[in-house]
């Protein structure tokens, strides 16, 4: 439960900006439905969805799984692009550059926060609380990035791959998309994500290295 109390808040910051970033980009490509639509908003509230952003994040916290959600998936309509292809594959992928940016920024902070600790020990009383904090901001931001990339619909990842395949076969997989939903259910359900630990502790490791690194405490 106390993991849940940390990670929980990190996390619906974390999908916040992830769809903020989809609904700028979409702006920024000629699209304005999230504009419209009052989505493109750092307001926790519109995005939020009871089970992707509460209930999914809790029963994974119960099981031992990597902690993992999802918010309102904010709303474009890809025939308002500029261009339809590089709107549509800079949209999907400005989530995931939105995630890497964050865990990029919590990298930061936790390289200053282990600075600050070794040059002001006095400070230490609520070092353990911050740290574990700043841990998740990298952790789950780099399960977001793995998550998403995957490419089964309607995940980022999915669009990226669309535009990839050959014609013939980019028709084929689209009509597959219907089934996205319970692919992604059926792995929720019978591995709770539990194959993208092993990478996301492997990226994280390496983030954290460099944090520490950074602060001298390596």
């Amino acid at each position: 439960m106390e993991t849940l109390l940390i990670a929980l808040p990190v996390l619906i910051f974390s999908v916040v900006v992830h769809e903020y970033a989809h609904g700028w980009m979409a702006l920024r490509q000629g699209d304005q439905t999230a504009a419209m639509l009052g989505r493109l908003t750092f307001n926790p509230l519109p995005h939020l969805d009871p089970f992707g952003s509460i209930l999914v994040p809790g029963l994974l916290a119960l099981t031992g799984s990597p902690i993992l959600g999802w918010a309102k998936p904010v709303p474009v309509n890809p025939r308002n692009y500029r261009n339809y292809k590089r709107g549509d594959i800079l949209v999907s992928l400005a989530g995931v550059a939105a995630n890497l940016i964050l865990a990029v920024v919590f990298t930061v902070l936790l390289a200053l926060t282990l600075w600050g600790l070794r040059a002001f020990p006095a400070f230490g009383a609520s070092a353990p609380v911050v740290l574990q904090m700043l841990n998740y901001g990298i952790g789950i931001n780099i399960i977001l990035i793995l998550f998403n990339l995957l490419p089964i619909p309607p995940l980022d990842g999915s669009h990226v791959f669309y535009h990839l395949l050959p014609p013939h076969l980019a028709v084929r997989y689209r009509e597959m998309g219907r089934f996205g939903f319970f692919i992604l259910f059926g792995l929720l359900f019978f591995t709770g994500f539990r194959f993208l630990f092993v990478p996301t502790r492997m990226v994280h490791s390496s983030f954290v290295g460099v944090a520490r690194l950074l602060s001298g405490t390596l």
